[in-house]
């Protein structure tokens, strides 16, 4: 088969075929697992885009960049975020694109300790998508965007021709304001630190998954998907000093702590027995062969806290709807640096990595 011609099921269809994550060859040619969020994605990122768009506030690496205001008159700083949104189907139980597009952009400022304020709105969509199913995606995003408490304040629109595009893929970017005490940033954690998490894994990889009806198992599983920004407020407000905190999207869990503990110079270490998976998650995981660490979530939260301080921030997330279920899922160590280990149920202790590519596509 020439390079040139399309791989069978490369445009993620389960029906045409298994889609292999991590091909042999991966150097030349943009793959599915380029946009999983795990190593292949790293590896884009430090071959071509730290490379030739490299500076400061990019090189810092974390989910939204932080900007500093002394030129408009404010000594405080702005913290900055965009993404790009694709998920199959356009619509699934607890969710849609739309919700996806607004709440995956707020999380991002909400976990660098900003009050999220402001969204813009990208829209790529395919000639003949129904006028209907539009206007259901924008109306919840305008429900998403009333639930965050931020303004969809600017937009473009773009039309592809049939097959240039699956349906609909959404671009947001969006600006908070970084208020006092809430400089949650992976630098500052340190060993002892606490790791909490704000509830259940996987909901939202296994409800999409689920959604496409191409897999032989129900569940009423429903995406987590959701604004983080009260909650992140909640914690703060115990005047706990929040070290640092991530969304784990894509790659799950697995990636958002292998980050922090790079980034940091630090060692994570989890407890298995600690992890809060469903029942319906971990059977999927199973029958599926996937880690439950590396599926997607879209509204939850992991946080490094000090010890001293773990126990309130732990009460205030639990008095919050979006955190009822937050528990204490590890502890950061100095040792092995820039590691994640997880202690077993069986009582050994295994390294956690990031997932090379994607697991399936077009989840997030």
């Amino acid at each position: 088969m020439s390079d040139r011609e399309p791989r069978p099921g490369a445009t993620g269809d389960l029906a045409a075929g298994p889609v292999c994550p991590v091909p042999l060859a991966h150097d030349e040619r943009i793959v599915l697992g380029h946009g999983g969020g795990g190593r292949l994605t790293g590896d884009l990122i430090a071959r071509v885009f730290r490379p030739l768009l490299g500076n400061p506030y990019l090189d810092a690496g974390e989910d939204a960049a932080v900007l500093p205001t002394g030129a408009l008159g404010d000594a405080g700083e702005l913290a900055f975020t965009t993404d790009t949104h694709v998920v199959k189907p356009l619509v699934f139980p607890g969710g849609d694109i739309g919700r996806l597009a607004v709440c995956g952009t707020v999380n991002d400022l909400a976990v660098m300790g900003a009050e999220p304020l402001w969204l813009s709105a990208g829209f790529l969509l395919e000639e003949g998508l129904a006028m209907a199913e539009l206007a259901r995606i924008v109306a919840s995003m305008r429900d998403a965007a009333a639930e965050a408490g931020v303004e969809i304040v600017a937009g473009d629109t773009k039309v592809v021709e049939r097959g240039a595009v699956d349906r609909m893929a959404i671009t947001t970017a969006g600006v908070g304001r970084i208020l006092p005490g809430r400089a949650a940033r992976a630098a500052r954690i340190r060993p002892g630190d606490a790791i909490l998490l704000s509830g259940y894994l996987g909901d939202h990889g296994i409800a999409v998954l689920a959604a496409r009806g191409e897999l032989a198992f129900r569940t009423a599983i429903a995406s987590d998907a959701a604004p983080l920004g009260d909650l992140v407020a909640a914690m703060a407000a115990t005047g706990a000093d929040l070290h640092a905190l991530r969304d784990p999207t894509r790659g799950g869990l697995a990636a958002s702590l292998a980050e922090l503990a790079d980034q940091s110079g630090t060692a994570l270490i989890a407890r298995e027995a600690a992890l809060p998976i469903r029942d319906e998650v971990a059977s999927a995981c199973e029958m599926l062969g996937f880690d439950p660490l590396h599926v997607a979530n879209e509204g939850k939260l992991v946080a490094c806290v000090p010890d001293a301080d773990a126990e309130r921030v732990l009460a205030a997330m639990r008095a919050h709807p979006r955190g009822r279920d937050a528990c204490r899922i590890g502890r950061v160590e100095a040792d092995p640096a820039g590691r994640v280990l997880l202690e077993t149920t069986i009582g050994g202790t295994r390294i956690v990595d990031v997932p090379a590519g994607e697991l399936l596509p077009r989840i997030c």
